[in-house]
C-alpha cells in the first residue's frame, strides 16, 4: 500500500479559482510537495495511516509513541465525514501527546482529502469538513484552537482508481508544523 504523501495539514482554505492550494507536485516525483516561506519547494512527510480515516506524520507518530493499529483500508466511508471508534482512540492519543505529552503546546495541520467522484468544488468542502471534524475532536480533547491548522485538498493528489484505491484517498493527514 502506498503511504499518503502530504505537507503542512491545516490553514482553512476552500477556494475556488487560482487560490484553491498553494501545494504544488515535485517535478522530480509528482508528489505533493511543501511551499516554503522562501517560495521554494521541499517534499512532503510520508505519513503512517493509523486509523481507519487518519494518518499522521512519521515526526508525530514517533514523538507521541503512536504505533499502527489501524485494518488494511484506512478511509471515510464514500460522502461522509464521521469518525470510528478506531479513529476517536488514534485522536484522543494525538490530543494528550499535544496537551501534556512530548509534544504540549506544538502546532499541527489536518489535510482533508477525497476521492476523486464529485465535482472539485464538492470533494474541496467535502476534504474541509473531514479535516474540521478531526480538529473538532482534538478540540474537545484539550488542544487550542491556535495549534490547529485545516486545509483541503480534496481530490486533487488522489491516486485510487478503483473502490480499494478511493478508500486510500479518502482520509485525513496530521502533521505537525
Amino acid at each position: 500500500m502506498k503511504l499518503a504523501t502530504c505537507l503542512l495539514l491545516i490553514a482553512v482554505g476552500v477556494g475556488c479559482g487560482k487560490d484553491k492550494a498553494k501545494d504544488v507536485a515535485s517535478p522530480a516525483t509528482g508528489t505533493p510537495a511543501a511551499s516554503t516561506e522562501a517560495g521554494q519547494v521541499t517534499p512532503a512527510a510520508d505519513n503512517v495511516p493509523l486509523s481507519h480515516s487518519v494518518s499522521v506524520s512519521a515526526d508525530l507518530a514517533a514523538a507521541c509513541g503512536l504505533a499502527t493499529t489501524r485494518t488494511p483500508d484506512p478511509h471515510f466511508e464514500y460522502d461522509k465525514d464521521e469518525l470510528t471508534e478506531q479513529d476517536r482512540a488514534v485522536l484522543a492519543q494525538i490530543a494528550t501527546c499535544l496537551t501534556s505529552g512530548p509534544l504540549a503546546g506544538r502546532k499541527v495541520s489536518m489535510i482533508g482529502r477525497a476521492d476523486p467522484r464529485g465535482t472539485e468544488e464538492y470533494n474541496l468542502g467535502l476534504g474541509s469538513r473531514r479535516a474540521h471534524t478531526v480538529g473538532d475532536y482534538l478540540s474537545r480533547h484539550g488542544v487550542k484552537s491556535d495549534q490547529l491548522a485545516f486545509t483541503t485538498r480534496g481530490a486533487l493528489d488522489a491516486t485510487g482508481t478503483d473502490e480499494a484505491g478511493w478508500r486510500e484517498d479518502r482520509r485525513v493527514d496530521i502533521e505537525l508544523q
